[in-house]
């Protein structure tokens, strides 16, 4: 069998050695990002239980957003439901922004809105200083938007996914930690735009 190349092993033996010995709120710091260190902090997956996750949809994705409210209470999840509650047209802007601020104002651990495609709401979310929304179709992109972006909001695309699907993107994205290594210092970039803009 044929080993990755020496900076991937890297990567993978500080992730492990990491995930074993830091706790859930526990910051990896250093002094300077320019030395290949960062300042973000590592949200490791929670135990079932822990959260809150902030919810919402509008009409397009309200049957999947009850769907999902279901599935999070079942899992042992605290929801704090944005709404809409209705199939009356809503405008995906406006409940897009409370599920970010309640993340943003850490209020939410998570957040996760759903619309017709998933894109409007990402748009909206990503305008949430301190959001880094994911728009995911597959549990693939929901993996890498945790493990490579830290996506802290989550939207998704009733129109584009079946019920079953978006169950599984969600259990993925919940439970993925951030890994960390290179990708924190990404991570600190993307910050530091919120920062400076």
């Amino acid at each position: 069998m044929e080993l990755p190349p020496d900076d991937q092993l890297k990567d993978i033996v500080e992730r492990v050695v990491r995930q074993m010995t830091t706790s859930r709120t526990s910051l990896l710091e250093k002094t300077s990002p320019s030395d290949d260190s960062y300042h973000h902090k590592v949200d490791l997956p929670p135990s079932r239980g822990s959260g809150p996750i902030s919810l919402g949809a509008d009409h397009g994705g309200f049957e999947l957003k009850e769907t999902l409210k279901k599935y999070l209470f079942e899992a042992g999840y605290t929801v704090l439901d944005c709404g809409t509650h209705s199939h009356e047209s809503v405008d995906y802007p406006d409940i897009a922004r409370v599920v970010a601020q309640l993340v943003s104002a850490g209020k939410a651990w998570r957040g996760i809105m759903i619309d017709g495609a998933g894109i409007g709401s990402c748009m909206a979310a990503n305008k949430i200083p301190g959001v880094r929304a994911s728009m995911c179709y597959d549990q693939a992109t929901a993996n890498n938007a945790r493990e490579h972006n830290d996506a802290n909001v989550l939207t998704l695309g009733a129109g584009l996914i079946s019920p079953h699907l978006a169950i599984r993107i969600v259990d993925t994205w919940l439970t993925t930690a951030f890994g960390g290594g290179r990708h924190a210092r990404r991570i600190d970039k993307i910050i530091a735009l919120d920062n400076k803009h």
